[in-house]
């Protein structure tokens, strides 16, 4: 099975095309070595995958136990991959801060209101 599929087949990433994007700008490796997007999984290969690299940025371990058919879902993951994930690695990614925009406030230049937009700014008010 491809790199990019077995990514997203284990939910690694959300959809395959940002796990090619991934892959492609080196944020992948496979062995320690960054690799291509069609290289193809075999079981034993540890995978190193950089995600958000935001002021959150983590680095996710894993082992290839199996190729799934397709995409699985989250019980199934660890039939497939074992997460080798440091438990620094883990509290960087739980450090991460949810997304909190002031209710009621739009961001300048973000367009007209839609429909539920302006309900939702309504019921806000009152």
């Amino acid at each position: 099975m491809r790199l990019d599929q077995w990514l997203w087949a284990v939910r690694v990433f959300k959809t395959r095309g940002l796990a090619l994007e991934e892959i492609k700008s080196a944020h992948v490796q496979v062995n320690g070595a960054p690799s291509k997007p069609g290289h193809t999984v075999r079981p034993g290969d540890m995978i190193t995958a950089r995600l958000d690299r935001g002021a959150a940025a983590w680095t996710r371990t894993l082992r290839v136990v199996d190729a799934p058919a397709s995409r699985v879902g989250a019980k199934l993951v660890a039939l497939y991959a074992e997460d080798l994930t440091t438990a620094e690695e883990l509290a960087k990614r739980d450090k991460r801060q949810p997304f909190s925009a002031t209710p009621g406030v739009r961001a300048r230049g973000s367009g007209r209101p839609t429909k539920r937009d302006r309900r939702d700014l309504e019921s806000y008010e009152g």
